[in-house]
């Protein structure tokens, strides 16, 4: 891992977390203000608490039983009627808790691992995002399968025009439960990946944002990148006389990574050392039991013409193909936007 990226990056993890404390102080702060019944309740707590610590600390063994039995009998009823103040206000203690972007870390970016320290996958994947500059995955909050929305495809059916008896609507609510189905199983080796094949504008970017975003947040990584970009990348690395340390770690990761995510496929301009280096990824990740997700906008007749017997073996034996059909979405949320402008 590149020191000075994960200097920055931690360091915007420490900003980032107490802001979140301060953020829930504050909150508190004003809640006690309002409702000073809270602020007393707590204050005797703190205070049976301290007085009895006193108590045991110079008492005896019996003493200190009593007493501790007596603490505990009285916390019970004052956090009772704490909780019973906040309810009439429609809050409970969570409410005051920081809520914290990553749960698992609460934003250190460290989780402990039996009686190991480890670096969180939400911060590996933040130094991933900043090493391959991925701009998609920025999007994640946008585009995910709590926002995707199968309203922009048509419910009338026409293999003439679509070349499937489904209608786009079907077809799409297909898919959707396929990437779900993916997302759930990503470690299971019987588990193929996905090929996204369709026209633009079709919503496969959008799909794959919503399969990150759902990967992520069951604590995996991910690589998003465009064929063009990786292919480039990858050409960068294998051509290079001096690699350094941070260099060999991101050729790694497309192999390591949990989820590799290749846009626009069929786009890069490709000779045999992007063949060779395209089937390596592949057939690595696949013996490793990595999980791929690719889209393209060209057909599988046309995929056959771009790429040689090596990958497109893998690709339709390995993947579970999905068909995009319908109109330009893209075109029908601009003619939206253009019609709420007017």
């Amino acid at each position: 891992m590149d020191s000075g990226i994960y200097r920055e990056i931690k360091r915007e993890y420490d900003l980032k977390r107490q802001r979140k404390i301060d953020t829930a102080k504050r909150f508190k702060e004003k809640i006690y203000l309002e409702n000073p019944v809270l602020s007393k309740i707590e204050d005797e707590i703190n205070l049976l608490a301290l007085n009895t610590t006193k108590v045991i600390l110079n008492a005896d063994e019996v003493t200190k039983q009593i007493e501790q039995e007596n603490l505990a009998i009285k916390l019970d009823k004052l956090n009772k009627k704490y909780d019973r103040e906040l309810n009439k206000i429609g809050l409970t203690r969570k409410d005051f808790e920081p809520k914290f972007d990553c749960e698992r870390c609460q934003d250190t970016g460290i989780v402990k691992n039996e009686n190991n320290y480890a670096i969180c996958s939400c911060f590996s994947q933040a130094v991933i995002n900043e090493t391959y500059k991925q701009v998609n995955i920025n999007k994640l909050s946008e585009e995910n399968f709590d926002t995707f929305d199968i309203g922009f495809y048509s419910k009338v059916a026409d293999v003439e025009k679509y070349g499937i008896e489904k209608s786009p609507m079907e077809n799409i609510e297909n898919i959707r439960k396929i990437a779900l189905e993916f997302c759930n199983h990503i470690d299971d080796h019987n588990q193929k990946n996905l090929l996204f094949v369709g026209n633009t504008g079709l919503g496969k970017t959008f799909l794959a944002n919503c399969i990150a975003a759902e990967v992520i947040k069951k604590g995996k990584t991910v690589v998003y990148q465009t064929a063009p970009i990786l292919m480039d990348q990858i050409m960068d690395y294998r051509f290079s006389y001096s690699k350094t340390g941070n260099e060999k770690e991101q050729y790694n990761k497309i192999f390591d990574v949990d989820l590799l995510i290749i846009d626009d496929l069929g786009t890069e301009s490709m000779n045999n050392h992007k063949f060779t280096e395209l089937f390596k990824i592949i057939n690595t990740r696949l013996l490793k039991n990595k999980k791929m997700v690719f889209s393209t906008n060209l057909s599988l007749k046309s995929l056959y013409k771009e790429y040689d017997e090596r990958v497109m073996s893998r690709l339709i034996g390995s993947f579970t193909i999905c068909k995009f059909v319908g109109e330009d979405i893209r075109l029908k949320k601009k003619l939206i936007q253009a019609k709420k402008l007017t």
